[in-house]
């Protein structure tokens, strides 16, 4: 799968959160898009942002969680001292709950899908095609590594 198909499936994803797919549909897209930056403004005046630490699994799930915030008007940080994986945001809990962590899930599997997709091939056509799991045998004596 090369980045243009990524991308597009990614963009599948986000429309689906934001409602519309075909072009026509991108203006309603748009609409939504600040109709959430207003309800996250009403949300914030009747929820205060609360500071909300985010551990991530990964780079790559830590990089599009910071680009969602930031879609938001939401500047992730982190404080010194904190390992990478963790994204720090002054968010009101509703809307994690109802917009932003939904939608991250649903964007993220389909990223990772993608990635392990690109991975097996690449290993497959440059590195060898025989990518099958390493045999398991009996218990370890010793110390091996």
């Amino acid at each position: 799968m090369d980045e243009k198909t990524l991308t597009e499936k990614l963009r599948l994803v986000q429309s689906l959160f934001e409602g519309g797919a075909t072009p026509g549909e991108r203006q309603a897209a748009a609409a939504a898009m600040e109709r959430i930056q207003e309800r996250l403004k009403r949300t914030q005046s009747e929820e205060p942002p609360t500071e909300m630490k985010f551990t991530m699994p990964d780079l790559w799930s830590r990089r599009l969680f910071a680009a969602m915030l930031r879609r938001y008007g939401i500047r992730p940080y982190r404080y010194s001292g904190q390992r990478h994986t963790t994204m720090m945001a002054r968010v009101s809990l509703r809307l994690v709950d109802e917009t932003l962590w939904p939608e991250f899930e649903e964007m993220n599997r389909t990223l990772r899908e993608c990635l392990n997709e690109i991975t097996d091939k690449v290993i497959k056509d440059v590195v060898f095609a025989d990518d099958s799991e390493p045999e398991v045998r009996g218990e370890l004596s010793g110390g091996g590594r």
